[in-house]
């Protein structure tokens, strides 16, 4: 394969590449050869690049199954991200059909309800596919975003959640609702609840747990201290229980901090552990249950705003919840 020319455009723009078939690449259908020489490329964007005919063999309208030939000419009109080395910055290029549940979505936001298991994004320690490239590919496919624009604005998760919790996550489509989103999280002026599954019934059966979390960084785990600590910080949550059956109980929960771990930790400190909670819990009982992962969901949030919200005025009081909470279904259907 040998590519003879680029013609480029403006930064963001298509450009047009040409390849030339050689010995070696003969005889392989279209589409696979384009799985590798474009592989940032999505196998169904190739597709709709075939049938519009941005992509053409020998200036003709070409098919995804015929056979390439040698001294083939292969020219892709298609837009310049595409032949970016492949890294750690445009796994969002990979994503032919994003997997998002969307809460809602204006020009500003969008709520995402992420499943238990999907990171919010990569980590140091954590690697694979994560929301936030799930987000970058629904919004570059939907063309509201261009990464190669000058002073491209990159969308962000404006708050996130542990891998294993499932629930609402709230990302900014420009810098502007990022800035206000950002500051209305650091001054709790955003409610937002949970729901989980512990195991025993809490007494009283509604109430308000008060400690300081230390995070210990070597083990990622938080120590609940009943007493101010060095590098210890304030965590105050609100329980109610909504029902019970035998030895669980569904509780709603209600933030008033934002603590690594805050509700787990918490719980499994005032002796009712999250049902399939690795770290904190009862191992005995989340092999019974069958649980691996925590039965926990940031299923609502409503937007306070005591102060001015400027761009994002218009969410002041709104609230916004998940539509279905699955490990509520299966033990409290």
């Amino acid at each position: 394969m040998q590519q003879l020319s680029v013609s480029a455009g403006q930064k963001g723009a298509s450009s047009l590449r040409e390849f030339t078939i050689g010995k070696n690449d003969s005889g392989q259908r279209l589409d696979r050869f384009l799985a590798k020489a474009v592989p940032l490329m999505p196998a169904s964007l190739a597709q709709k690049y075939i049938r519009i005919k941005r992509i053409k063999v020998n200036g003709a309208r070409a098919a995804k199954e015929q056979r390439l030939v040698e001294g083939d000419l292969v020219e892709c009109y298609v837009n310049d991200e595409f032949f970016d080395a492949p890294d750690k910055n445009n796994v969002y290029l990979t994503i032919a059909s994003p997997k998002l549940g969307i809460v809602y979505e204006d020009e500003n936001i969008l709520l995402l309800d992420k499943p238990a298991g999907l990171l919010c994004h990569a980590g140091d320690a954590e690697t694979g596919v994560t929301l936030l490239d799930h987000l970058l590919a629904y919004l570059y496919q939907k063309r509201e975003w261009r990464p190669h624009d000058e002073n491209s604005f990159t969308p962000a998760l404006c708050n996130r959640i542990d891998r294993n919790t499932s629930g609402i996550v709230i990302t900014a489509k420009n810098a502007e609702a990022l800035r206000i989103m950002s500051e209305k999280i650091r001054l709790r002026e955003i409610s937002k609840y949970y729901r989980c599954i512990c195991i025993g019934r809490p007494e009283p059966k509604s109430g308000r747990l008060e400690c300081f979390l230390r995070k210990d960084s070597r083990d990622n785990l938080v120590r609940v201290y009943h007493h101010p600590v060095p590098d210890g910080r304030s965590a105050i949550t609100l329980y109610k229980t909504l029902k019970t059956s035998k030895e669980l109980s569904l509780l709603e929960v209600e933030l008033l901090t934002g603590r690594t771990h805050q509700i787990r930790a918490s719980l499994a400190d005032a002796g009712y552990p999250l049902l399939g909670d690795g770290k904190y819990g009862n191992g005995t009982l989340n092999r019974k249950y069958g649980e691996k992962i925590q039965l926990l969901c940031s299923c609502r949030l409503r937007f306070d705003f005591p102060t001015d919200a400027g761009l994002l005025e218009y969410l002041r009081g709104k609230e916004f919840s998940v539509p279905s909470i699955p490990f509520e279904q299966k033990y409290f259907s």
